[in-house]
């Protein structure tokens, strides 16, 4: 019997406020443990609560970018539970009238556009972090650091039938997140989490069945690997003719299989009554509009404009837009070089390769936008082949230096003039008789080996085309 997966998202993001969410402490990453405490966010007896406005601000920008409808009237709750990494035994969250209700997210999936349903965001502030350091495995430290900054929660509705199309929908609202630049969705840093809610069902059935909830997720794919392996997990129990049990459980990214963590709190676990130090807050429609009326562009409607605008194909204007720096940065570019289709090319292909095999942000890209639109031209204008032109790329990441600089120091410069590569053509042709045979056979891919000898031995500087050219007449005239 074949089972349905519904899976539902809880994503969790820091919002970058310079100070926490109830006092004015500094949300710096990295600083020394308990550095950046105080009576409030440590929950001393008497202290008081002070909303950050901004972080309010914040929450309310991402419930527009999601099509939600904006509370007009919210309040906050004291959400009571024992953690030893949360200092007052309660957490300042939101319960019954969240900041932001009924929104939605599009996403690309195999088969086209899928809506997915946002269930509610809120706004609410985050618990300290436990370390386990050491050789006692009995004991943990506790750091408060972490303890207040505002934590923005955003659930979706059980509409998510897929590990891809849950990586799709977390993609899609990092990238939401960044375009808005309220969050810097850092997951090593802590910055952005996920709890999966998974059940299955049969096909066809439309009653939800029994969910786990996963935790302990740190990156976009161990949340898929978490799903895919949760799929089976609970495939076979309910074909051996088991039942799924309510728990939370935990991924453990090294054995690649979840464990048991505690059964699942529901609401009236948790106690909630409405936070009695912060009065209820309520909305004017123009100081919404006004949030509204300030919000970028946003990564779909990005995405649709550089189809129109610049003529690239859905594949390549969704990696474009899929980060807003590298949107800007290929913006930046196209002002000064009009074929786009190239500059896409280039973009998605070395220069993405680069970035990322040195683990560099989009927003930290240290080549400006003008010295790359010169390095494509120089190589279109046959100065260099793209063997050498990736060769200056990556020199170009290690230094300051511009694109001629580098060719002229690292003699890059093509090879395109006959004469020569005349003795080089004569010699490749003469040390590869079997081959040249094989040409003359009709076998077309012994031309390209004997291609790739001769930009062997011109160490990836022959220009490639005169190469293919000059072979061809020296072996038909030989």
């Amino acid at each position: 019997m074949e089972y349905e997966p519904v899976i539902g998202l809880e994503v969790h993001a820091q919002l970058k406020t310079k100070t926490k969410a109830f006092c004015g402490c500094s949300t710096e990453f990295g600083k020394a443990p308990n550095s950046q405490v105080c009576p409030v966010c440590l929950g001393f007896p008497g202290s008081l609560p002070v909303l950050n406005k901004t972080a309010l601000d914040y929450a309310i920008k991402v419930g527009l970018a999601l099509s939600c409808k904006i509370e007009e009237d919210t309040k906050f709750d004291r959400k009571n539970y024992f953690y030893p990494d949360l200092p007052k035994n309660y957490q300042i969250s939101q319960y019954d009238r969240p900041l932001a209700y009924a929104g939605y997210l599009d996403i690309q999936t195999e088969s086209g556009i899928k809506r997915i349903a946002i269930k509610r965001v809120h706004l609410e502030e985050d618990a300290g972090k436990l370390l386990h350091e050491g050789n006692d495995p009995d004991s943990s430290y506790v750091d408060y650091n972490r303890a207040g900054i505002p934590l923005l929660e955003i659930v979706s509705e059980p509409e998510i039938n897929s590990p891809f199309e849950a990586y799709q929908y977390l993609a899609s609202i990092k990238a939401i997140l960044k375009y808005l630049d309220v969050s810097d969705c850092d997951m090593e840093k802590g910055s952005l989490r996920c709890d999966a809610n998974i059940s299955l069902r049969e096909y066809g059935e439309k009653k939800l069945g029994v969910k786990t909830e996963l935790k302990n997720m740190n990156s976009f794919k161990a949340i898929k690997s978490a799903l895919d392996y949760e799929i089976k997990r609970q495939s076979q129990i309910l074909r051996d003719g088991g039942a799924i049990g309510q728990q939370t459980l935990l991924w453990d990214a090294q054995e690649e299989k979840t464990h048991p963590m505690r059964t699942k709190e529901e609401a009236h676990d948790y106690r909630y009554f409405p936070e009695p130090d912060l009065v209820p807050f309520t909305f004017k429609p123009d100081e919404i509009q006004k949030i509204k009326n300030g919000l970028p562009e946003l990564p779909n409607a990005r995405l649709t404009r550089f189809i129109k605008e610049f003529s690239l194909s859905n594949y390549e204007a969704n990696i474009l837009t899929s980060d807003k720096h590298l949107a800007d940065y290929f913006q930046k570019c196209a002002k000064n070089y009009k074929n786009y289709k190239n500059l896409a090319n280039w973009l998605i292909g070395p220069f993405l390769s680069e970035l990322n095999n040195r683990k560099i942000e989009p927003d930290d890209i240290p080549i400006a936008a003008d010295s790359l639109v010169r390095l494509i031209e120089i190589t279109e204008e046959g100065a260099i082949n793209n063997l050498s032109a990736k060769t200056a790329l990556g020199e170009m990441f290690n230094s300051n230096k511009s694109a001629e600089v580098i060719i002229k120091e690292r003699d890059l410069a093509q090879i395109s003039a006959p004469g020569a590569l005349e003795d080089i053509i004569k010699e490749v042709i003469s040390s590869n008789e079997k081959t040249v045979s094989d040409y003359k056979s009709g076998k077309a891919n012994a031309l390209m080996f004997l291609v790739g000898q001769v930009m062997k031995k011109t160490k990836g500087k022959a220009n490639p085309n005169i190469v293919t050219e000059m072979l061809k007449e020296r072996i038909q005239n030989a």
